[in-house]
């Protein structure tokens, strides 16, 4: 079975993250599989709005760590940017619909999407610190400007998680849903019923300010996280949460 599920109803293409015995941890295969999906979406007029789901209570995990340990995940044409870059890059409206564990990327990606829908209960969190590294997705930038300076250092220098409540009075999310995919399909469905190109171009426009800023952000962090991945403070935080998770 496909770890990566995609399904087009109404015009919107659902990508359903699908390794629940993982809890939906994220490896390059995946990362690759949703960039595909992705860009093959952005140049479909047939398709008007993306939606990021998962098949299992919790959204992600975050990344494959033992997939990570085995190779680098950030180096230039890798799985992973090709789908920051694909996420960044996509003129047409993405949604997301999270539950349960939204770790790491699992929160991050969170970051580019145009309307996000959470369900009771949603635990974000960005313990990038925790294991030695740096954040990812241009989440250093995007972070701060959506919450402030004082508020975003805290949750990244300690990798505290934070509830849906926080996460809707901060504005990373749209809305609270018991049935967070209906809700999410539901507000998917009336964008991709208005008229295409105005929605395009509306999307450009909320995101004209920062979009080569975040390019170059992005960078800079994927330069750093691969420097801290191959050093010997990440290597043992690696090994410490690895053996934590073990027993």
């Amino acid at each position: 079975m496909s770890e990566i599920l995609s399904t087009v109803d109404n015009q919107i293409l659902t990508l359903t993250l699908n390794r629940p015995e993982k809890q939906n941890a994220i490896t390059r295969e995946m990362y690759q599989n949703l960039a595909d999906a992705i860009n093959e979406a952005n140049g479909d007029f047939g398709i008007r709005a993306i939606l990021i789901t998962s098949s299992s209570q919790n959204f992600t995990a975050g990344n494959d760590l033992f997939d990570f340990l085995n190779a680098s995940p950030v180096e230039e044409g890798s799985p992973v940017l090709n789908f920051l870059g694909a996420i960044h890059n996509l003129t047409k409206p993405l949604l997301a619909a999270v539950s349960g564990n939204a770790v790491g990327i699992g929160t991050t990606m969170l970051f580019h999407c145009d309307v996000v829908v959470a369900a009771p209960g949603t635990k974000f969190s960005m313990p990038f610190v925790n294991l030695g590294l740096v954040p990812e997705a241009g989440s250093s930038l995007l972070f701060p400007r959506l919450v402030g300076y004082q508020r975003a250092s805290k949750i990244f220098l300690t990798g505290e998680p934070f509830g849906p409540e926080e996460a809707l009075e901060m504005g990373l999310i749209a809305e609270i849903s018991n049935s967070p995919l209906e809700a999410a399909k539901s507000i998917a469905m009336k964008i991709g019923a208005q008229p295409p190109n105005a929605v395009i171009q509306t999307k450009a426009l909320l995101k004209s300010e920062l979009h080569e800023k975040v390019s170059a952000v992005m960078r800079a962090e994927g330069e750093l996280f691969q420097m801290a991945l191959q050093s010997d403070e990440a290597r043992e935080a690696f090994m410490n949460f690895l053996a934590k998770k073990s027993k």
